[in-house]
């Protein structure tokens, strides 16, 4: 029987997709890399029976996962949108050259075209499989290529370049991205155009009138404003030469309020922020939740428009017993739908709408929110517009004319859905007609100044990323999340974006060396260019390699115009020499290194002009003067707090290693010296009992609550608690290779039997300390005990040895069930 392996792009997907082609007969059980399950149900494939294997990838495909002889058939139902298509012909690197051979003409490979995980789309989408499309994939290599090797070069240059440079930098990494950096351009702008703002002051006449009994009427003057009060007082003057207001004119008019257009992935973010207070991130991941779970059509499409054989009607039926908005939808089934209104058809997916019924118990507070207001946004889409009446009457005061106007709610439409829409309700406009007289209650002339803009919301600026063509659907709201996590812009109150100091300088600097680096224009052009690629329009080689060209040339401008941006820097950041707190000394100079704790943390010797780096998110100490024996640097010992874990480290060492087998950014606890007494070889215990490499290592500042902690992961274990001294032994334990530990307890409150203060045994194996071992803190995921030596770098045994353990005994048995 041959095989079809059909590939979706995430574990949910699949399952749901297996559920309803298996109807619900299919099989289920883990695959080889643990992560992924593996669907299996016989059917019929080609007009022949076959077995069908539904499986998805874990992320990107990056390395061969199948064996050999595998399938006969593939079937990609990954994402439908360009990066969906991108990931099939990852997948098809790895699948086909382990695929079962079949005939020349056979075609083998098929792809799933689908917009929601329902029966009827799943199944149109089984029996019309079309083929993967590869230009629209080579649009999205080249946009990864572009982006990847474009933002590491300038990324890469200007944060070596300022963070050696300057220490109050509050951050780890300075990047710059294609799309990024004109994103955050936006955001400058705003705000540069509200530092600049210079109000203006400016005179209005505001006039009251009234009838009999009935409440004054506040007239709006015809002439708006002047910015002279002189000007402004000698129209006052002419108008209070009169009493009386005569009306002038009577208008009404019948105007509508459109109804929405169907929904598409941008006004879904906009609303998301303005609306429900949700990043666009957040947004994202929500809608595509609800989207996997079979409730919302698929969130990424640009097209506003519902395809003429839309079901319309269908998904209506759907929403008729929520009772929030129950009533709504059943008066629209009996009466008939509305068309709805032409929008954008960009052939990608139908519009984002509700695909099945929902509660809140079901989606939670966040996921219920937005599906609230994507199903409101249909039932608008197809109900009819509102209609209101608008009143204006036209006064004369004088010779100068004023005017007042109302609305009065005709038919409410599609705004009972979406009430916030609706038309405010206002006092009835009183009943007059041309040649009637108001008495003049009030004419004064007010003082205002004009107003500088807000910050931009971030709606605003998504309106602004898709005019400009900064983007897709899918990556504005990740580019917005950059210029939020990197520290260059900040989330004010109504999701208004504040550039911090740096994103200002950032953007100023690039202003000052290469303006295009910063416009929206040069990225606009290459995502035409982009376009036309997936289009078939463009060569993948050519656009590529221009697009490279262009940036090279201006990667070297910019370096070789570093200078004039740092001036700027020079403005609103301190020297690196002139940052921090003296700590520790200097191997080279003997001097105090100062400590700045700024991101990234680092220790800078202002005598010898050179930073080092340190481990981040935590606090740093000087470990009791102690110098390092290769170098002369005192050593400082790094802490995660009084729970978590502690090493020391040499601050040279661990920016440039000592040992060919170390890698930078390790601490004592990970060197291999053969005889320091701060190293792995003295203090490491034994292998983790958790991740494959780490070792146990005792940390010596830990007394009296005294630990070891894995030097690779966060296993902490605590043991030996009011212990005079514990230290390491020579010896290794027979039993499971461990290094044996000498623990010297207080006489008044040993554990040991019969008062002994002394004892030498494995933490692991000894029967006398295995009730004073407790492990406290672990990434539980593994349910064995993985064996193997100490591993800690000497004493004849190399680096560790792997063989084949001896069976453990009952602690290290009980340690390894923490991990269940």
């Amino acid at each position: 029987m041959r095989t079809v392996l059909m590939v979706a792009e995430k574990p949910s997907l699949a399952q749901s997709i297996a559920k309803i082609l298996s109807k619900g007969t299919c099989t289920s059980r883990k695959g080889l890399n643990g992560a992924c399950s593996v669907h299996e149900y016989p059917g019929s494939f080609q007009g022949q029976s076959v077995r069908f294997k539904m499986t998805s990838v874990c992320g990107h495909v990056m390395s061969l996962d199948f064996i050999g002889g595998g399938c006969d058939y593939v079937v990609l139902w990954l994402d439908c949108d360009k990066e969906g298509e991108n990931i099939c012909f990852e997948v098809l690197d790895a699948v086909q050259p382990v695929m079962n051979q079949g005939g020349v003409r056979d075609q083998t490979v098929y792809r799933a075209k689908f917009s929601s995980i329902t029966d009827t789309d799943i199944w149109n989408a089984m029996n019309c499989l079309g083929e993967p499309n590869r230009n629209e994939a080579l649009s999205v290599d080249a946009r990864q290529e572009l982006d990847l090797r474009i933002g590491c070069a300038f990324t890469r240059f200007q944060t070596k370049y300022f963070q050696g440079k300057y220490g109050n930098l509050d951050s780890s990494l300075i990047s710059f991205g294609p799309c990024q950096t004109p994103t955050l351009g936006f955001c400058v702008e705003r705000h540069d155009k509200i530092q600049s703002f210079k109000p203006e002051t400016y005179w209005v006449i505001q006039a009251k009138v009234f009838r009999g009994k009935d409440s004054p009427l506040t007239l709006d003057w015809n002439r708006v404003r002047v910015f002279d009060r002189d000007v402004g007082q000698m129209f006052v003057n002419l108008t209070k030469t009169s009493r009386e207001a005569q009306v002038e004119s009577v208008s009404k008019k019948e105007k509508v309020k459109q109804r929405p257009q169907a929904l598409n992935t941008v006004e879904m973010l906009r609303v998301g922020s303005s609306a429900l207070g949700m990043g666009p991130q957040h947004t994202m991941q929500i809608a595509e939740r609800l989207y996997i779970q079979g409730y919302i059509s698929y969130p990424r499409t640009e097209t506003t428009h519902y395809p003429e054989n839309f079901d319309l009607k269908g998904t209506l039926k759907q929403q008729a017993n929520n009772p929030m908005w129950a009533e709504e939808v059943k008066a629209l089934l009996s009466t008939g739908l509305n068309r709805p209104r032409k929008g954008a058809d960009v052939g990608d997916h139908p519009p984002i709408t509700p695909m099945r019924a929902a509660s809140e118990a079901e989606l939670g507070s966040d996921g219920w929110r937005l599906y609230d207001y994507i199903t409101r946004h249909f039932i608008a889409t197809v109900s009819q517009d509102c209609k209101y009446l608008q009143t204006t009457i036209d006064f004369n005061i004088g010779k100068e004319a004023f005017s007042c106007s109302g609305k009065t709610l005709i038919s409410a439409g599609y705004t009972v859905v979406m009430p916030w829409q609706g038309i405010p309700l206002e006092e009835a406009m009183p009943v007059c007609e041309r040649g009637d007289t108001f008495t003049v209650d009030e004419i004064k002339l007010v003082e205002k100044q004009t107003s500088p803009p807000d910050y931009l919301t971030e709606a605003e600026l998504i309106t602004l990323m898709e005019k400009h063509g900064i983007g897709t659907d899918a990556s504005i709201p990740v580019h917005i999340n950059n210029v939020c996590q990197r520290n260059y812009v900040t989330v004010e109150n109504g999701r208004k974006l504040k550039p911090t100091n740096l994103g200002i300088v950032l953007v100023h600097g690039y202003y000052k060396t290469d303006a295009e680096l910063v416009l929206p224009t040069i990225r606009s052009a290459v995502e035409k260019q982009l376009t036309l690629i997936s289009l078939g329009k463009a060569n993948f080689q050519q656009v590529l390699q221009h697009t490279l060209d262009i940036f090279k040339r201006k990667f070297h401008y910019f370096v070789d115009s570093i200078p004039s941006m740092d001036e700027l820097m020079e403005v609103s950041f301190s020297p690196i020499a002139a940052s921090g707190k003296p700590l520790s000394r200097c191997g080279k100079c003997h001097r105090f290194m100062k400590y700045i704790q700024a991101k990234p943390s680092r220790l800078h010797c202002s005598h010898c002009d050179e930073t080092y780096s340190l481990p981040q998110n935590g606090a740093i100490k000087l470990y009791k003067e102690l110098r390092c024996p290769l170098d002369e640097f005192e050593l400082v010992l790094w802490t995660s707090g009084s729970r978590g874990k502690s090493y020391p480290l040499c601050p040279y060492c661990f920016s440039n290693t000592p040992f060919r087998d170390m890698k930078k950014g390790m601490g004592c606890n990970e060197c291999t010296h053969p005889s320091c007494q701060h190293s792995l070889n003295s203090l490491g215990i034994g292998q983790c009992v958790e991740c494959d490499g780490g070792v146990l290592v005792l940390d010596p500042t830990s007394g009296p609550k005294w630990k070891m902690a894995c030097n690779k992961c966060n296993v902490v274990v605590h043991f030996f608690e009011h212990a005079h001294r514990v230290q390491v032994a020579q010896e290794s334990c027979d039993a499971c290779d461990a290094s044996l530990v000498a623990v010297d307890f207080n006489k008044t409150r040993t554990p040991l039997p019969v008062g002994e203060t002394q004892h030498t045994g494995c933490v692991f194996c000894d029967p006398v300390f295995q009730d004073l071992v407790e492990l406290k803190h672990a990434t539980m995921r593994h349910a064995m005990y993985r064996g193997g030596g100490a591993r800690r770098g000497g004493r004849g045994r190399g680096r560790g040895r792997r063989g084949n353990p001896k069976k453990p005994k009952d602690k290290m048995a009980a340690l390894a069930a923490y991990f269940v």
